[in-house]
């Protein structure tokens, strides 16, 4: 297989691989459209390489177009698994929607900015002032019941399978379980389900690199979120990420049978 990519950092080691700066892919089009598959895009690029070029893309455009946005993100875990969603509330930020959610949701409550990562833009809303601060920041108010948790499972997803799932435990200042705002990594057991979610999520919404952040109270699973660009720190080595993308490609660069399944067996019954 021959690759094009726009990350070199996320492709390092790849074979057959050309490295392009995104600000140039116009210059290369024939490259492109030759290539079997085109890794690691930016946002912007891909309108132009899926309907213009008619390139083939990793991560999937579901990736990219459902973790672009926490709103629609949210909506899209409503869609498919309404009862592990926590409560939220998405409203367009005017006088009348600021007070129903205030008035809705008890303290304290989580509040986001719907284009954010890394626990970046998210608030713990515990009074007045609190809730304030935050609506002068954003358009659309997205507000989200509170879970009383002190940490959460990280569900790292790489095509149709998980590769790996650890415990992000709170930082030290509390609220937040990022590793990149202070939060540590536990490798202890990880309950299956946890992992039966996140997989659940991945293979109903075309989800193909993504780490699932699932939060676990009394034991039940809620999806917070999940980003389409996830560290590599709970990773047991790097080489286990490159493996599990580039099998993952092979697989679905085969030619399908087409008498065969058409795609991974459910990890849950199926009415008929």
């Amino acid at each position: 297989m021959n690759f094009v990519s726009f990350n070199v950092f996320r492709t390092l080691g790849f074979p057959n691989t050309t490295v392009l700066k995104p600000e140039h892919f116009l210059r290369h089009k024939a490259l492109l459209q030759e290539a079997d598959w085109v890794l690691f895009p930016e946002y912007w690029q891909l309108n132009a390489l899926v309907h213009g070029l008619k390139c083939r893309v990793f991560p999937s455009v579901a990736s990219y177009r459902i973790g672009h946005d926490k709103v629609e993100m949210t909506r899209a875990f409503q869609a498919v698994a309404p009862e592990h969603t926590p409560w939220t509330l998405i409203e367009a930020n005017g006088p009348q929607e600021r007070e129903l959610i205030w008035d809705t949701l008890s303290l304290p409550f989580v509040a986001k900015l719907p284009k954010a990562s890394m626990g970046e833009g998210v608030w713990l809303i515990e009074d007045r002032r609190d809730w304030q601060r935050y609506c002068e920041r954003t358009d659309v108010l997205y507000a989200q019941e509170y879970l009383p948790i002190d940490r959460d499972v990280r569900v790292v997803v790489v095509g149709d399978q998980v590769l790996t799932a650890y415990w992000r435990t709170q930082a030290e200042q509390g609220f937040y379980n990022n590793v990149a705002r202070g939060g540590q990594i536990d490798q202890a057991p990880v309950p299956a389900a946890a992992t039966d979610l996140a997989l659940r999520l991945a293979r109903e919404l075309e989800i193909d690199h993504a780490g699932f952040d699932i939060a676990l109270v009394d034991g039940y699973p809620y999806v917070l979120e999940f980003n389409r660009l996830f560290g590599n720190q709970g990773l047991a080595q790097g080489s286990q990420l490159q493996e599990a993308i580039l099998a993952y490609l092979k697989r679905r660069s085969e030619p399908q049978d087409p008498d065969g399944p058409t795609g991974p067996t459910p990890l849950w019954p199926v009415a008929v």
